[in-house]
């Protein structure tokens, strides 16, 4: 060998030499509304997305843009549209408003390109598409935690429901329904509110005089506060059971401490309530690089980025190879285990959280695990 290696520096031949591994790269658009009635849901789901591409595994050479679709689902088309033609996508964070999901699920099937969202509403993942993939627990398991908390925790028979009339509304709505009717307790009221209502007091003093044990309200953020607040102005009465909406830090930074007591939430996590390490080591990046508070929506989407980046760390090139290791693989992710029942549903387990009326920061008080979807 020597001889060999010495006969060809006299000859002057080049030697092989082992190239450098290239760094595997992954393009992931990051399309989600940042304006509109959903910018605080929406700033949540871009930051958990942003977080994560700048967690990268070594080797991972990450390539994003971050466009806002705004409420319009043909905006949210626009933006996936144009991404895809700018260049091969390795896989989509998508907007987790229901309208614009459903809307941009025949363009991902189209062009085979994973969508990974933290939607609730239940129809994406309804629809036989390959490409969804929901890394926040959809209304048939949240509802599901919703309900039952009501009716076991706090002993409630006589459930009032205010929802929003939004494709997000009219799931959750349709879930607490089939769930109260599984579990026999009677729905004494309902009524769904446009997002643009600002005075609350009208239903809530329909509500009220329906006399329900329970409140339970799925609204965005905005209608979500306004309810709470004008529930504790009047004395309700009922406790009050809200969706994930309620959970986050923005929103209960739009009330007082005293106004969110006794008021509970449904959500897949609270990273401000810690619980480990990992979270807190989460929590305190989310806080450096946004200067704000991280909720369940930036968690779950933090994991879902996070699962993409990692099967393109293990060699998944290209939105097939990928969209296959979401379809077959788990994660444990900071929330919970990840892991695909079939149809994109990736988190089966809830949370229901509590404020005590003197901090905004909510105490987990309940999780419930490995929720199954009932069988159509």
């Amino acid at each position: 060998m020597r001889r060999l290696i010495g006969l060809a520096l006299c000859l002057g031949l080049a030697l092989p030499v082992a190239a450098p591994l290239a760094a595997a790269e992954a393009n992931i658009p990051i399309l989600v509304p940042i304006t509109g009635f959903l910018s605080l849901e929406g700033t949540s789901q871009r930051n958990g997305a942003l977080l994560a591409l700048r967690n990268a595994p070594a080797g991972v050479a990450v390539v994003h843009e971050v466009s806002d679709t705004g409420v319009a689902p043909e905006v949210a088309v626009n933006a996936l549209e144009r991404a895809l033609s700018r260049g091969k996508v390795t896989a989509v964070v998508a907007s987790m408003l229901g309208t614009q999901m459903l809307a941009m699920l025949p363009v991902a099937l189209e062009q085979k390109v994973p969508l990974v969202t933290v939607s609730g509403t239940a129809a994406i993942t309804e629809r036989g598409n390959p490409y969804v993939f929901r890394f926040f627990p959809g209304d048939a398991v949240v509802k599901a935690a919703h309900v039952r908390y009501a009716t076991e925790e706090l002993r409630a028979r006589r459930l009032a429901v205010i929802y929003q009339t939004t494709a997000y509304g009219q799931s959750g709505r349709q879930h607490i329904a089939e769930n109260a009717r599984r579990l026999g307790l009677e729905i004494v009221f309902e009524e769904g509110l446009e997002t643009q209502v600002r005075d609350m007091s009208p239903v809530l003093g329909k509500a009220r005089a329906a006399n329900p044990q329970a409140l339970l309200l799925h609204l965005h953020a905005p209608s979500t506060a306004l309810v709470v607040r004008q529930a504790a102005a009047m004395g309700f009465g009922a406790p009050i059971v809200a969706g994930s909406a309620m959970h986050q830090p923005p929103t209960a930074a739009l009330l007082e401490p005293a106004e969110l007591k006794g008021v509970c939430a449904e959500t897949n996590a609270s990273p401000v309530s810690g619980g480990n390490l990992a979270l807190e080591r989460f929590l305190e990046q989310y806080r450096r690089e946004f200067n704000s508070e991280p909720d369940g929506f930036a968690l779950g989407q933090y994991d879902g980025t996070m699962m993409v980046l990692e099967a393109v760390a293990r060699g998944a090139r290209g939105p097939a190879e990928v969209t296959r290791a979401l379809q077959s693989g788990s994660h444990r992710g900071l929330a919970m285990t990840y892991k695909s029942d079939g149809r994109g549903n990736m988190a089966h387990s809830a949370q229901i959280v509590c404020y005590d009326g003197r901090t905004r920061i909510p105490r987990v008080v309940k999780r419930y695990d490995d929720i199954a979807p009932p069988s159509n």
